[in-house]
């Protein structure tokens, strides 16, 4: 009789109620003491491993639960702590971890860049001036004992695979890599004898750089570096894992000496199912078949899955199969158990990560009932699914868009930047290096109350409104006050700035609680679009207007872009993510316009998320970027050469892309450059950008409020590459999540800044 095993892969740590994020942000807050923030967040590590253990998967994780990031964690234990932090304490003090995560005064945070295509962001390892790593504390041993202590549980280790760990550090030259690599081994070694001597059986590594441009003459580095693991710890069983793809030279990556590989056969289905059917599966090493989609939130399709899955049972002997979702289910909310709210329809179609697990379960017993001679008909919990998805497939919303036109049809240019900038310049007459923030401000904890109050009916429409527009007063009074030069409303109608224009359109879902973690406490709850997207009017006339009615100064107004609508939002997979992007630039673009006939000059369409879902192999780039660009574009399609054309992006490779941000030919592009300052500014110093360019001048992510003299270095560094009638001064993203008083400090040194980087102009 076949035995198919079953495994997760990673599990969400925020809790279903988010008691995670409430934990982090009590301690930072003062408000808990260390002890028991300890204690409460031990008793949440344990009620997600008995939440894994119900589901029946054979293999729970361990290791995968953090404080505040997985990559943080190894920097940690392997005493990678940056130089600036080592007088805060010993490597495993909270003092230290929370420090690099959020930064201290003369102590800047580790940079914070998106783990691979994903909205999930981790903090980058600085390797440049660190010693050889060396193991100084265990958390994954940890884990594991006190997983089998309190659950019961033998679970498999999660570790980041030393090979991805440098992949996703700076300051490693690439003359140096695989030395750094090799240097790991120790630590690694240190880490995985201590878990043999405690009991352990298996351990995951993940590789998800193995799916991405891998070198060739990276194959040997592999291979040497898992021998020296395998050969230091030969009891141990050691399951490789990659997901987000498909492997680059998968005959290299099936012959590495590990027990077993896990692969992502979502969204690396045909490539890594085509080099198993051309190089075949090595005897005796397990295959990890991720399956069930870890970063969607439909049900899975049963016959597709047990197709699949049946089909490499051909290929190896089916107890060598381990069926598991296709990443962590980190990227997934907790649990369908507690939605209510929307359309039953499309509710009725969602998995989450609890709901994930049982479908690992019931795929692993069908295929094993198929092996053994079974008749072939599904279980009722895949029943389920199928008749789920069936109705869905059929829903109304999903057969609309062709009433929009194609979506081929081309989209008319602008004139060229230096022609519009001459109108811009003397329709707006603003001051070298104008001042403007990136859109939100802060939303103290009585807006967010009065929004909630709202939307249950405690608060009517009439007082609701009344008291946004108290609050878009009195921030356009305060930015006046401080010297800024182009003004926002503020945003405070708006939870998020996907899921606030998501409600304002046809075609998005809404769940009650499907909570994930982008970085940090920070957690969004994204929209989810199942239908055709369209617009249905006005989405932010009424509050752009009242606001510019308030001054003289221009007001942005303020909408979040195509790409990014489809990024940070969980999208539907029966038609294309162009298709998609396509409906939202057309919904965007009637809002534009409607803004433009109104009088408002600048508007402002972000896409921080360009960069983030561009594809994890260069050269599907050039596909990517075409359409992407083209979709931005189209959203801003029709304006007047007059209308100045903002975009904002944020924690991205820029300098990867630039000829695409050219491409999308903004007039105005406000970048983060605070973590990344160096490397933003040595890419335009090889390859300027040629219109308005804003470059972020301090940090928003951390509570520490720099210097006047801090941002303008800043300045000074960026008008070395930025001629200054193009250079404007901005921070580095939105400042909903600050509090207000560090934001008007904050904002009244960087306008101090920018005066004086203006005085500096005129005398030199």
């Amino acid at each position: 009789m076949a035995i198919v095993s079953t495994a997760g892969l990673g599990y969400p740590r925020i809790g279903e109620n988010r008691e995670w994020k409430k934990l982090l942000e009590e301690f930072w807050g003062g408000k808990r003491e260390e002890q028991s923030f300890q204690k409460e967040m031990r008793e949440l590590r344990i009620r997600r491993l008995l939440r894994q253990k119900k589901s029946g998967v054979a293999w729970v994780p361990s290791g995968d639960f953090t404080l505040y990031d997985s990559v943080l964690d190894h920097i940690a234990a392997f005493d990678l702590i940056p130089s600036r932090f080592r007088h805060l304490g010993t490597p495993d003090s909270l003092a230290v971890y929370f420090a690099m995560a959020r930064g201290i005064e003369g102590a800047p945070a580790c940079e914070m860049t998106k783990w691979f295509d994903t909205n999930y962001h981790y903090l980058v390892p600085e390797l440049a001036d660190q010693p050889n790593p060396k193991l100084v504390f265990n958390p994954w041993l940890d884990a594991f004992t006190e997983a089998k202590r309190e659950a019961g549980l033998l679970t498999r280790p999660v570790l980041i695979g030393p090979y991805t760990l440098v992949r996703l550090a700076k300051g490693v030259p690439s003359s140096a890599f695989a030395d750094v690599v090799r240097s790991f081994i120790p630590a690694y070694n240190s880490v995985l004898e201590q878990l043999v001597k405690a009991g352990a059986g298996w351990v995951q590594l993940d590789e998800p750089s193995l799916v991405t441009d891998v070198p060739q003459e990276h194959l040997a580095l592999l291979k040497e570096v898992y021998g020296a693991l395998k050969s230091s710890n030969p009891k141990l069983l050691i399951q490789l894992q990659t997901y987000f793809g498909a492997v680059e030279h998968p005959e290299a990556v099936f012959s590495l000496p590990v027990d077993a590989i896990g692969l992502d056969f979502v969204r690396g289905k045909d490539d890594n199912l085509n080099a198993i059917r051309k190089y075949g599966w090595p005897i005796g090493k397990k295959l990890g078949a991720g399956v069930v989609d870890g970063r969607s939130i439909w049900r899975v399709d049963p016959d597709q899955a047990l197709g699949l899955l049946e089909e490499l049972a051909t290929q190896l002997p089916a107890d060598q199969l381990i069926v598991q979702p296709s990443c962590s289910l980190l990227h997934s909310p907790v649990t369908v158990a507690v939605e209510t709210s929307g359309d039953d329809i499309v509710r009725g179609s969602l998995s989450f990560a609890d709901q994930k697990l049982e479908e690992v379960v019931a795929l692993s017993e069908a295929l094993e009932a198929r092996l053994n001679g079974g008749v072939g008909e599904l279980s009722p919990r895949l029943e389920e699914n199928r008749a789920a998805l069936a109705a869905l497939r059929n829903h109304p919303a999903r057969h609309r868009a062709a009433a929009q036109g194609s979506s081929e049809e081309s989209v008319k240019g602008r004139a060229p930047f230096a022609e519009r900038h001459a109108l811009q310049l003397e329709r707006f007459n603003l001051p070298l290096l104008p001042t403007t923030t990136i859109g939100s401000l802060p939303q103290t904890a009585d807006i967010r109350k009065a929004r909630l109050d709202w939307r249950r009916g405690k608060l009517s429409d009439d007082a609701y409104r009344q008291l946004l527009q108290e609050r878009t007063e009195l921030w356009i009074r305060r930015q006046e006050e401080i010297g800024i030069d182009v003004l926002v409303h503020g945003e405070f109608e708006r939870t998020d700035m996907v899921e606030h224009f998501a409600h304002l359109l046809d075609g998005y879902h809404f769940t009650t609680n499907g909570w994930v973690q982008s970085y940090g406490s920070r957690c969004v709850k994204p929209p989810v679009i199942y239908g055709d997207v369209m617009d249905r009017g006005a989405m932010t006339l009424e509050d752009t207007l009242y606001a510019q009615s308030l001054t003289d100064r221009p007001v942005k107004g303020m909408l979040t872009g195509p790409i990014t609508m489809l990024a940070w939002s969980f999208y539907r997979n029966d038609i294309s993510r162009k298709e998609i992007a396509d409906q939202i630039a057309r919904a965007l673009d009637a809002e534009v316009l409607r803004l433009e006939a109104a009088g408002i000059g600048m508007i402002q369409v972000d896409e921080p998320a360009l960069r983030e879902i561009a594809p994890l192999k260069r050269r599907e780039w050039p596909e990517y970027l075409q359409w992407s660009v083209s979709s931005f574009r189209r959203s801003v399609a029709g304006v007047r050469d007059e209308t100045q054309i903002h975009t904002h992006m944020c924690y991205c490779d820029y300098h990867e892309i630039i000829d695409a941000v050219e491409a999308m030919d903004a007039d105005v592009i406000s970048l983060e450059t605070s973590r990344s300052h160096g490397s933003l500014i040595h890419a335009l110093e090889h390859q300027p950008y040629a219109n308005g360019i804003g470059l972020g001048v301090y940090d928003i992510h951390s509570p520490v409020v720099p210097e006047t003299e801090t941002m303008l270095a800043v300045i000074r560094d960026s008008l070395a590459v930025v001629p200054a009638d193009r250079l404007w001064v901005n921070p580095d993203c939105g400042l909903k999540t600050r509090g207000e008083p560090e934001t008007l400090a904050a904002l009244k040194r960087m306008t101090e800044a920018a005066v004086l980087a203006r005085a500096e102009l005129v005398t030199a």
